[in-house]
């Protein structure tokens, strides 16, 4: 049995709308996204709440393909979510793509 997961890619910003080393916060259905742009221009997007205690990762500081939480200084990855040992956690990932210089994400 052939079983394919619906995509449902929605254009949010340009590449451009979100400061290098920096992020951008997109509000879907009540939940705010943090949309990320590191150093050489690649675009992730993490649930906007750290693992630890929900702090607002957008407004962490992104090095490399990390980002530091402002409240309790955890590294996550950008790639995965995941928090950088000793921590444990995860922030939800959403699936990214740049078309014409548009930011897509995958809100399914």
């Amino acid at each position: 049995m052939d079983m394919k997961v619906k995509s449902n890619w929605v254009r949010v910003c340009s590449v451009d709308d979100i400061p290098v080393l920096g992020a951008r916060v997109i509000e879907r259905d009540g939940d705010d996204i943090a949309v990320f742009r590191t150093g050489d221009n690649k675009i992730f997007a993490l649930a906007d709440r750290c693992p630890h205690k929900g702090g607002p990762l957008s407004q962490g500081i992104v090095h490399g393909e990390t980002v530091t939480c402002p409240l309790h200084g955890w590294h996550i990855g950008l790639d995965d979510g995941e928090a950088k040992a000793p921590d444990v956690g995860c922030a939800a990932r959403f699936g990214c793509k740049i078309e014409n210089g548009e930011v897509h994400l995958d809100l399914s």
